[in-house]
């Protein structure tokens, strides 16, 4: 620990989280709060658009789209009626590697919003009309996405970083085959993967441990023991070194960038979460922002995150600049880093980040619906909920020759692929 390490001083909020082991073998963990009379519930499913069929697209996103759109005794109007007079919350998702939803209500009214998120698990109608309705929505999304530079660079990116692999493909479908998706797929699918092995589940509020078991088993319990996984292979963000130029004719070029990241098993991770911090993450701080936004004018934002998919951990990031100044904003942030992956970090620099990570941490935690997420993205990232007490500390314990060792680990030789969309000079 450096001489500028914060003191790390907190209560426990791992000793708030009972694990809630119910009589049918479902596990959730618990955090019991009755300042409001309010529950809130996080769960994912292992899975997610990583499963899709190669010729079948967005499968799972259409899926998690309809699982509201009708279910029991309910069509689709009747079901959003009953949810919103009773002012319940419920909603579903997919992305790479999990469908998930979140479930929100009164604590008066919780038995009636579980029996309706069980009716939308385990009895949504999938209706041929409703998946036309809902399909044509994704079909204007991707008409909007198909002239948007954000979307477009995203999508080059991704193509070009993951050729042939299942994160290659596009979450939310095509429109060469999303009219293919039929409701024969959609129930091929929800039997595949809706399971209550790898089911993770958080709930914080108004409820007893007893009386939540009671409910898991009775909301999830009609899901088959096991699920059906397609295996994806872990990869590597290929291509390092690479520049994809898609061409528009738009004033403004958008940039995307990246490369292979660290894994959180890695025993530096925690290192380089500062060192990203200080490199991209930082927003203000940042050494990207200072090289290009406050030094040189030549973008509004730029920065650099970790992402981290069940195979594949990424550095990633993204910048926007006039054309003409594309290719000169490009050698800024190459240039910058090859020089903080020889260099890293100064103690200063250290120092602040830690601060900030170290105090922002406490809002990941400011709601019910927030600390159930968080609890379900530990479950699914394999940690306990002592992570809640150590990663504090593990932020702290970070020095500085730890902080260059990371910056060195995450960047690398410093290639990056590429992807812009635009009128891109001087690249």
């Amino acid at each position: 620990m450096t001489a500028h390490a914060p003191a790390v001083t907190m209560a426990s909020r791992a000793e708030h989280v009972q694990k809630v082991v119910t009589p049918g073998g479902i596990t959730a963990w618990l955090v019991e709060s009755y300042a409001v009379p309010l529950v809130a519930l996080e769960f994912s499913l292992r899975g997610g658009a990583a499963q899709d069929p190669a010729d079948k697209p967005g499968l799972a996103t259409l899926l998690a789209s309809l699982l509201d759109e009708g279910a029991g005794p309910y069509d689709a109007r009747g079901f959003h009626r009953a949810i919103d007079e009773l002012a319940i919350h419920l909603g579903f998702g997919a992305d790479r590697d999990s469908i998930s939803g979140h479930l929100q209500t009164l604590s008066k009214n919780a038995d009636k919003a579980f029996e309706l998120l069980k009716l939308a698990l385990i009895d949504a109608h999938l209706a041929e009309p409703d998946v036309a309705r809902v399909r044509s929505q994704l079909v204007a999304e991707l008409k909007r996405d198909a002239n948007d530079p954000d979307a477009m660079a995203a999508k080059a990116f991704r193509e070009a970083a993951f050729p042939g692999h299942p994160y290659g493909r596009p979450v939310r479908g095509e429109l060469s085959s999303i009219d293919t998706l039929s409701r024969a797929d959609l129930l091929a699918l929800r039997e595949r993967l809706f399971a209550r092995k790898d089911l993770k589940i958080a709930v914080v509020g108004a409820i007893d441990a007893q009386t939540l078991s009671d409910r898991l088993d009775s909301t999830f319990g009609a899901f088959a023991m096991a699920n059906d996984l397609i295996e994806v292979a872990p990869t590597i963000v290929a291509g390092a070194g690479a520049r994809h130029i898609v061409n528009l004719d738009i004033p403004q070029t958008t940039i995307r960038f990246g490369r292979t990241g660290v894994t959180k098993r890695d025993p530096d991770y925690f290192a380089v979460v500062v060192a990203n911090h200080i490199f991209g993450g930082g927003s203000f701080t940042a050494r990207l922002f200072r090289e290009v936004r406050e030094k040189r004018g030549m973008a509004y934002s730029v920065y650099a995150q970790l992402n981290e998919y069940d195979q594949c951990p990424m550095l990633i990031g993204a910048a926007a600049t006039k054309n003409e100044r594309a290719g000169e904003a490009l050698r800024v942030i190459e240039e910058e880093v090859r020089r903080y992956a020889e260099e890293g970090p100064t103690e200063d620099e250290l120092d602040k980040a830690k601060k900030f990570l170290i105090g922002s941490y406490a809002l990941r935690f400011d709601t019910s619906t927030k600390i159930a997420s968080q609890l379900v993205h530990l479950q699914m990232d394999g940690f306990e909920p002592s992570y809640l007490d150590e990663r504090n500390g593990k932020i702290a314990a970070v020095g500085l020759e730890d902080a260059k060792r990371a910056a060195k680990k995450l960047l690398g030789d410093g290639k990056l692929l590429v992807t812009m969309v635009g009128r891109p000079e001087g690249v």
